[in-house]
């Protein structure tokens, strides 16, 4: 089996909501980050294939790395590719979302870090992940062992809704556009390379997750509309293949859209809510032969009843 392969099918497994069912459960598979992994994205920007997929940026004087694994022994291969990769010294970690696989190897970072994260997602951190780091531990021994004494320390920049930071020579624009997957969702566009990495807002063939109420189809959408405007050469998603192309962004709007207007339908109809998650899963399923991750559909039809105007 080829590692993209093997990735797509990690990445449908995959899960990130509080409460998991007996079927996800059995479906998980969670690898360690690998320095084998590496790939060079562009001419600042390389990823590391995993759970997640890890994103970084170098420049002639800094080094920013986008999320890091999860827990500690995760984090720790992750800083070691980036030192290596690494042309000046100073390091820069932010997170795309405040999940545990994408916050929780923060404490494997050497003390001069410059930790940098928006503000709505660190008060979406204090709120959610130590009930999320609870779930996770749940899922597997080897998770269990990989989150022991998780540590987080305070940002040294906090930003409300968009910065950029200049690596020398590449200049990494961190923003929010909305909720989507989460309340706080952070993007990264590398302007020199044409880079985009959108942490789970965009990905290939893989259906998507909106794990509660702080979850937004209309939101995505909005989303990639904004993103389609920057027009980016490259997309290194967060799960799934770590590099795709722009086409990737019509794409999972023409799904949301799909699964916006058949859920509607079905509210219409007066389905509920249950019985129309379901029915949308098979019908979707069978639809999208291709897509991975069928089980997070319901949760795609609750979020559209339950913003339905």
């Amino acid at each position: 089996m080829t590692l993209l392969k093997h990735l797509y099918r990690i990445s449908a497994a995959f899960l990130v909501l509080l409460g998991t069912t007996t079927v996800a459960k059995a479906q998980l598979a969670q690898p360690l980050v690998s320095e084998d992994t590496l790939t060079h994205v562009s001419e600042h920007v390389y990823a590391l294939a995993g759970f997640p997929n890890i994103g970084i940026v170098v420049g002639n004087h800094g080094t920013l790395v986008i999320d890091t694994g999860l827990g500690e022994r995760n984090g720790a291969t992750v800083v070691r590719v980036a030192q290596k990769l690494a042309k000046g010294p100073n390091l820069y970690l932010t997170n795309t979302h405040y999940h545990s696989e994408h916050t929780s190897g923060e404490q494997a970072f050497p003390a001069n870090t410059v930790i940098l994260r928006l503000a709505l997602q660190q008060e979406e951190m204090n709120k959610r992940v130590a009930a999320h780091l609870d779930a996770f531990r749940n899922m597997s021994a080897q998770n269990k062992e990989l989150l022991q004494d998780v540590k987080f320390r305070t940002p040294d920049i906090l930003f409300d809704r968009e910065m950029k930071l200049d690596l020398g020579g590449v200049t990494a624009r961190l923003f929010w556009l909305g909720a989507a997957h989460t309340k706080a969702d952070m993007l990264i566009f590398v302007e020199e390379d044409s880079v985009l990495l959108p942490g789970d807002i965009v990905e290939k063939n893989l259906f998507p997750i909106m794990p509660n109420e702080d979850s937004s189809v209309k939101g995505w959408l909005a989303i990639l509309d904004q993103l389609e405007i920057l027009k980016p050469r490259v997309i290194a998603p967060d799960h799934g293949a770590p590099v795709t192309d722009a086409s990737e962004i019509g794409k999972e709007r023409a799904y949301l859209l799909d699964l916006q207007a058949r859920a509607s339908e079905l509210k219409r109809q007066g389905v509920p809510v249950d019985d129309a998650g379901k029915q949308v899963a098979a019908e979707f399923h069978t639809k999208y032969p291709d897509w991975q991750g069928a089980v997070y559909i319901p949760n795609e039809v609750k979020r559209v009843y339950e913003q339905a105007q």
